[in-house]
């Protein structure tokens, strides 16, 4: 399915990471948790916008940080690009600050339930740019 290096794992037990890096076990088990709640808010955001309860933008935003998201694991672990991921990561905390902010006003619920989303792509963030950092 993704592009992604033979080698993947060697790469990246490689890399400088800070003692707080979570373990692969506890990465894996947040998006499992995260990934259906994306999932159904787009579902959800789609939906909005067909009826006109939504303005376009908010899907649009949505749109942007889905592929934004998709694309981070063949960036990070197929092309080994930590600049690359790293500036995918800004993509995705961005995209998720601006649907919260554009949704607000429309629907909270949907604002409200990119939190967790939010709050782990802020951890996850700061990780990828920390370990960007100590290996350049």
């Amino acid at each position: 399915m993704y592009f992604v290096a033979q080698n993947w794992q060697a790469w990246y037990e490689a890399l400088i990471k800070p003692t707080w890096t979570p373990s692969a076990g506890t990465i894996g088990l947040i998006w499992t948790i995260l990934y259906p709640i994306i999932l159904g808010s787009y579902i959800y955001t789609i939906y909005l916008w067909r009826k006109g309860k939504l303005p376009i933008k908010v899907p649009l935003i949505f749109s942007v940080n889905v592929l934004a998201n998709l694309i981070f694991t063949p960036i990070q672990f197929g092309l080994e690009n930590l600049w690359l991921a790293s500036l995918d990561i800004l993509v995705v905390w961005t995209t998720i600050v601006l649907l919260i902010f554009s949704a607000w006003r429309h629907n909270k619920f949907l604002a409200l339930v990119q939190i967790p989303y939010l709050t782990w792509v802020s951890i996850a963030t700061v990780l990828q740019l920390t370990v960007n950092a100590w290996n350049f």
